[in-house]
């Protein structure tokens, strides 16, 4: 199993990009719900329904990087900034790729470019994306972020 990184180029890869974020959203709010963070009943917010009607514009000022196996995307990552800091967001594999370094590979990519310190947030239970930021180096750090059961984490 090859795994290949791009940059994502709009608005060719749009759809992908949707995809795959929208995927990520769906799972996240669904997840939020199963912790008592979000009505289960609610609509996704409309912030979060733009980044899938519309990757091209909300993701214009951020590198995006796409993860391909045996020409099937698989994984999204969005690298952006915020103050002195490089911003990690949106960071999501497929099911179906994960165990096989897909996530790793964007997350090297990613940091390969990046100006330090990299920040990036989490849910708590999470577990297995932990382990892939710690393994790379990122630790804990103050929450910027007042969300319950978010887990801040950053790259010196």
């Amino acid at each position: 199993m090859s795994v290949v990184i791009r940059t994502v180029d709009f608005p060719r890869d749009a759809g992908s990009v949707s995809a795959l974020v929208g995927d990520y959203l769906r799972r996240t709010e669904a997840e939020k719900a199963e912790h008592g963070l979000v009505d289960p009943l609610a609509a996704m917010p409309a912030r979060y329904t733009r980044e899938i009607a519309d990757p091209t514009t909300v993701f214009a000022d951020r590198r995006v990087l796409v993860a391909a196996v045996d020409g099937l995307d698989c994984g999204v990552l969005a690298v952006g900034s915020s103050g002195e800091a490089t911003e990690i967001s949106r960071f999501w594999v497929t099911p179906a790729a994960r165990g096989h370094g897909v996530g790793s590979a964007l997350l090297t990519a990613a940091l390969r470019k990046a100006r330090r310190p990299v920040r990036l947030s989490v849910w708590e239970w999470r577990e297995p994306a932990l382990r892939v930021y710690r393994a790379a180096g990122f630790e804990v750090v103050p929450s910027w972020d007042e969300r319950p059961g978010l887990v801040c984490l950053e790259l010196r």
